[in-house]
């Protein structure tokens, strides 16, 4: 999932490290913390950047919308705070396979969607066939390309890529409603992650209100989570989300409501959540990490993230068609001193595109991921780069990337002589589809959270032909059929060991290709004020708004 400002069947993929920390007052757990909860529940707020998309679940994979839609539905498995695992607290009361090509998915009886409409298997089925279908545009129709008769819900195109006619059919043949709490999904070759991946937004149930009226639905999502919408999304302010008594989930909202308030600058939000006026955040400006632990003690939160922040190159430009060019801008980054002097300790230099939470990282594995002057200079004068013209550094606005991204141009300048010239003007709803259309004139700041558990989700969004957009992650434009085999060949794996093997093959191309370079993976710090207790930031870097506590 792309990020703004800081985005059995169920197989054990061998996850690393703390991913959970609820703190405050006696430390808080998941039946309450220290401070007496308010005799209604209570409200809380929480801070977002405006999101790029309407709240639509297969329209949105960036982490502001995410956040809310979090809130707002539950899919059919969910993950585990503390260990990342997928576990059967969702709609889905298994997902079984004989072949770990054809899975039957049965569903637990009783849940609603907020309007009263009951959550059936046809709520599933109908929600992915409308994201996969092309004419809808969705920007996580990738995600369903493994579902058999997924290239028939995709338009024709010529070789420049304009559509040329419809799709030969709107719903998916692997897709079969067997009864109102079984549907079978026909995956187009085997899969045995595959279960692991359906706890992602995209995969979330739509209610039949949707097709009525996606335009007003995407303002106000009917869901089937923890809590709903009464209002509209209102942009450049947010909404307030009410408790849904009817939860079928078998742990309902603490609070009464939350609003989720939209600001333009994570300074802002900061200040008001030091003044008491906003709840929690899920990450603090860069200039607040020196004092927050003194300040905040207790209220502050820390967690790894299974996330990376990587500089994206923009293949298609001349400029950085080269991979040479591009490994020598990699070389030419100081990590470590900008963790050290910028992030103090809240980042981790990257060596991988594959996060340290996941089976498949390997440490050191970019062999042009540390700082190497000279054999950056040699590249680029072997590649014959011209060294007169500044480059462009682009990052989105508001969110504390310039004091970093500056750092990174100022060794840019200072190890190679190029000049720079940064571009951090657009909010996060601009920056992305902008990205999308290829109108990146230089490097540019990418963000990446996982969507689910798998090494494989760091690599196949990003970076596979199948999620170029419109409709995918892959903003860099890279292409290789033999980085796509290589993916298709961990997906088909029948074994973790022997898929981890195939996604790492597939790395390697990544490390030689070099379309974006790894920069620093994320220690996160969220805070929250003292208004509010038992609140959980997880390794996906969202918040569980259902077990937050009121205090009074």
């Amino acid at each position: 999932m792309r990020l703004s400002k800081r985005s059995a069947a169920l197989i054990a993929t061998g996850l690393t490290g703390a991913m959970v920390l609820s703190a405050c007052g006696g430390g808080g757990d998941e039946d309450g913390g220290s401070g007496a909860a308010a005799a209604d529940g209570g409200s809380f707020t929480v801070y977002i950047a405006e999101p790029e998309n309407p709240l639509i679940p297969g329209q949105t994979t960036e982490t502001e919308g995410a956040q809310v839609l979090y809130s707002l539905f539950t899919g059919l498995v969910q993950y585990d705070s503390e260990t990342n695992e997928a576990v059967y607290t969702g709609v889905a009361d298994s997902i079984e396979s004989a072949d770990q090509t054809t899975w039957t998915v049965k569903l637990k009886d009783g849940w609603t969607f907020h309007d009263g409409s009951p959550v059936r298997a046809q709520s599933f089925v109908d929600a992915w066939n409308w994201t996969a279908y092309s004419p809808n545009a969705a920007n996580s129709s990738y995600f369903f390309a493994n579902i058999a008769g997924y290239d028939q819900l995709q338009a024709p195109t010529d070789d420049a890529g304009n559509v040329t006619g419809d799709p030969a059919a709107t719903a998916m043949s692997g897709l079969r409603v067997v009864d109102d709490l079984t549907f079978e999904v026909t995956l187009s070759a085997p899969y045995a992650q595959w279960p692991t991946t359906v706890g992602y937004s995209a995969f979330y149930p739509l209610p039949p209100a949707f097709f009525e009226d996606s335009a007003a639905f995407g303002e106000q999502p009917i869901g089937n989570g923890p809590f709903r919408a009464d209002e509209p999304f209102v942009p450049g302010t947010g909404v307030t989300l009410t408790r849904y008594d009817e939860y079928g989930g078998d742990k309902p909202a603490n609070a009464a409501s939350v609003q989720y308030v939209v600001y333009a600058e994570q300074a802002t939000a900061y200040r008001d959540l030091q003044a008491g006026n906003l709840d929690i955040m899920d990450e603090l400006p860069p200039d607040a990490l020196a004092s927050a632990e003194a300040e905040l003690g207790d209220r502050l939160l820390q967690v790894e993230q299974g996330d990376i922040t990587s500089l994206g190159f923009p293949t298609y430009d001349e400029r950085f068609a080269d991979p040479n060019v591009r490994r020598a801008f990699s070389m030419a980054i100081d990590r470590e001193s900008i963790t050290e002097a910028i992030f103090q300790g809240t980042r981790i230099p990257a060596t991988s595109f594959i996060n340290p939470v996941v089976d498949g990282y390997r440490e050191g594995a970019c062999d042009v991921c540390e700082l190497n002057v000279e054999e950056a200079n040699r590249l680029l004068d072997e590649a014959g780069f011209d060294r007169s013209q500044p480059v462009d550094l682009w990052f989105n606005a508001g969110a504390g990337h310039e004091i970093w991204m500056e750092a990174v141009g100022n060794q840019i300048r200072e190890g190679l002589g190029v000049d720079y010239t940064l571009q951090g003007n657009l909010d996060f709803a601009e920056y992305l589809p902008l990205q999308d259309e290829q109108g990146m004139t230089g490097p540019f700041r990418s963000g990446w959270i996982m969507d689910y558990p798998v090494a494989e989700n760091f690599l196949g969004p990003l970076y596979s032909s199948t999620a170029l957009p419109p409709g995918g992650s892959n903003v860099t434009f890279y292409s290789n059929p033999e980085f796509d085999a290589l993916l298709q060949q961990g997906n088909s794996a029948d074994t973790n060991e022997a898929a981890i093997q195939a996604y790492q093959a597939a790395e390697d191309l990544l490390l030689r290709d070099m379309p974006a370079t790894p920069l620093f993976y994320r220690v996160n710090q969220s805070a929250h004020s003292e208004n509010v207790d038992n609140v959980v930031v997880d390794a996906f870097n969202r918040i569980d708004t259902a077990a937050v506590q009121v205090v009074g």
